[in-house]
């Protein structure tokens, strides 16, 4: 009896361990599943194996965790044909055939199909070199790292460049100013004061050239977004920043420009021809959207002061006379006033609160548009030729009314009321942390601020707080804005600051090797529900200079990840764990400086 007693025990007890054990399984499996995203960082075991760049070997790191294991393998990447050296994959001459030719849509961003994305190493020109350092870099760079001849050869006349040995040579002349740009700027101070005393702060550039403007106005505690497109000239945007001058690929065409409304305190075109008045004013529109109340818009070039110039511009003076009357026509139209003109440059002022607007005549064109679009919706958003509206209390906003350079640096902007979640103490909490947290960065990688760095991104900004951190080295940050997030990047040019909207589940609007540093915080976490983590990766390596930085942080799961592929790409890294203070550990990786192979695998990209 008792034994029949004890072998029924037995069996209910192993009928409770069959289901019991059969969760466990799935619970392992699970976890081996979603491990590389989500799996617990205590009790790992690390193991990782890097057979180096001619290593066919894949690079890992192993995981262990109450007996559930998952492991994380990247093959090393290979390097991608030479003719890939410049490749710009959503701005593709190679591509344009197939996008619309109206309005220069084509030129555009245009990005392939995640199908079509390359899984290679973009290498560097036969004969690169590490950039000069800044400042000298403003005024000169190696030939063989940017080796184009088109604006050598065909603005020759007007001092853009000139090559002298193996370096090209920046003289500071323009189309407009062939005689310096500093002279050039002597003339824009006099006619707006507000240039001089930390009124004007941020500028945009359109049709910059090699951004000699935007390069001298560093030096008057000026910071100017030079843009242009990729175009016949090869590399204006590329010529820019390996000067170290801020710019990004762009063109007014059908889309709005990555910025927020209310952005710059100054706009400028010289000789850039753009066809201002076309298309309903459609471009003059987009440049109103994104200048601030009271900032000014400068214009050299044709049509001002076509009496003396016209003959030069193959034209007729009664085509000119017209073509500035109709810029005129429109910029009353849209309340901007005649601020200043003389000589070559004439200077209108965008209004300062919404007066005007409202005593307009009804049926006025260009109309004002409608609340349909957010006025800081810039991502794919297409433009209208309509005045996008104010918001309201935009008198604060206005040239004048923030804070001059360098207060506005650090004083809280009114533009936080329009945000989600913003707040005075917020940007508080955020400017004090990135405080400490830039001091730390400092600790592991003491050159930075330093010359050694110039072009620095901060992949996943919230309100510039890295970058206000970093202000007085010798650095620019391009501040970017996930076009998933909440849209902050208003704060950071009330800050005096840089910045574009971006996804970066696409490549960003840059050429290769173009940055020296690349700082990213919170972003794998915050995006790798749609981002595949190895394309964000290689996009980095795309831009990132060879010997330049990445500063990673993140969950502890992908910087793990991320040190993986970092060294599949070739680049050397260290982790530092941060446990004791509570905050994400810092991946600090360093690219390599390597030269093409003689031939290789990888096809053209079309």
């Amino acid at each position: 009896m008792k034994d029949r007693e004890m072998k029924l025990n037995v069996e209910k007890k192993q009928q409770r361990f069959v289901p019991l054990a059969f969760m466990v399984i799935s619970l392992c499996a699970i976890s081996f599943y979603l491990g590389g995203a989500f799996s617990s960082t205590k009790a790992r075991v690390i193991q990782v194996t890097s057979g180096g760049p001619a290593s066919k070997d894949p690079i890992s790191i192993q995981l262990t965790k109450a007996d559930c294991s998952s492991a994380f393998k990247q093959e090393p990447f290979p390097e991608c044909n030479i003719t890939f050296q410049d490749v710009t994959p959503c701005t593709n001459p190679l591509r344009w055939r197939k996008f619309d030719k109206h309005r220069m849509a084509f030129r555009e961003r245009h990005c392939p199909p995640t199908s079509e994305r390359f899984q290679c190493l973009v290498p560097p020109p036969d004969g690169y070199k590490v950039p000069i350092k800044w400042p000298k870099s403003r005024d000169e760079c190696w030939y063989k790292n940017v080796p184009f001849e088109w604006i050598n050869s065909e603005k020759a006349n007007q001092n853009w460049l000139h090559k002298s040995g193996e370096k090209f040579i920046f003289p500071g002349g323009g189309t407009m100013f062939p005689n310096g740009v500093n002279e050039y700027l002597d003339q824009m101070e006099e006619l707006i004061p507000g240039m001089k005393d930390g009124s004007v702060r941020t500028a945009l550039d359109t049709g910059c050239g090699v951004a000699s403007w935007g390069g001298a106005l560093l030096d008057r505690n000026i910071i100017t977004m030079s843009l242009a497109p990729r175009d016949n000239h090869e590399a204006q945007v590329q010529f820019a920043l390996e000067r170290g001058i801020p710019a990004i690929l762009g063109i007014l065409a059908t889309q709005r420009l990555p910025f927020p409304a209310n952005a710059f305190d100054m706009a400028h075109c010289s000789r850039c021809l753009i066809p201002w008045t076309e298309f309903g004013g459609v471009f003059l529109l987009e440049i109103d959207r994104v200048l601030r109340p009271g900032g000014f818009w400068v214009l050299s070039g044709p049509p001002v002061n076509y009496e003396v110039h016209w003959k030069g511009w193959d034209t007729t003076e009664a085509k000119q006379k017209a073509d500035l009357d109709a810029i005129k026509g429109l910029l009353k139209k849209m309340c901007y006033t005649l601020y200043a003109m003389e000589g070559d440059i004439a200077v209108w002022q965008k209004p300062v609160d919404t007066t005007c607007y409202e005593s307009r005549e009804p049926l006025t064109h260009p109309p004002m548009c409608d609340d349909s679009i957010e006025t800081d919706a810039a991502w794919y958003v297409p433009i209208r030729a309509c005045i996008v509206p104010q918001p309201y209390g935009a008198k604060g906003l206005a040239v004048g009314q923030v804070p001059k350079w360098p207060q506005r640096l650090s004083s809280s902007p009114d533009r936080l009321r329009y945000i989600s979640g913003g707040s005075a103490g917020a940007f508080k909490i955020d400017s004090r942390f990135w405080e400490k947290r830039v001091k730390y960065y400092k600790t592991l990688l003491p050159e930075l601020g330093t010359n050694k760095f110039r072009n620095v991104m901060d992949m996943n900004t919230k309100y510039g707080g890295f970058a206000a951190a970093l202000a007085n080295d010798p650095v620019w940050v391009m501040n970017t804005v996930s076009s998933y997030a909440v849209n902050s990047l208003g704060v950071v040019y009330d800050r005096g600051l840089l910045g574009t909207l971006h996804d970066w589940c696409e490549a960003f609007s840059t050429y290769p090797r173009t940055y020296d540093l690349l700082h990213l915080s919170g972003l794998f976490t915050a995006e790798s529900h749609r981002c595949e983590m190895k394309f964000v990766m290689l996009e980095m390596d795309r831009i990132l200079r060879p010997e330049g930085h990445a500063i990673i942080s993140d969950s502890p799961e992908f910087v793990e990840k991320a040190e993986i592929i970092a060294r599949a790409m070739r680049w050397d890294c260290t982790r530092y764990d941060s446990a004791k203070n509570g905050e994400d550990p810092v991946l600090i990786c360093q690219k390599e400086l390597w030269k093409a192979s003689p031939a290789s695998d990888s096809d053209v990209i079309e």
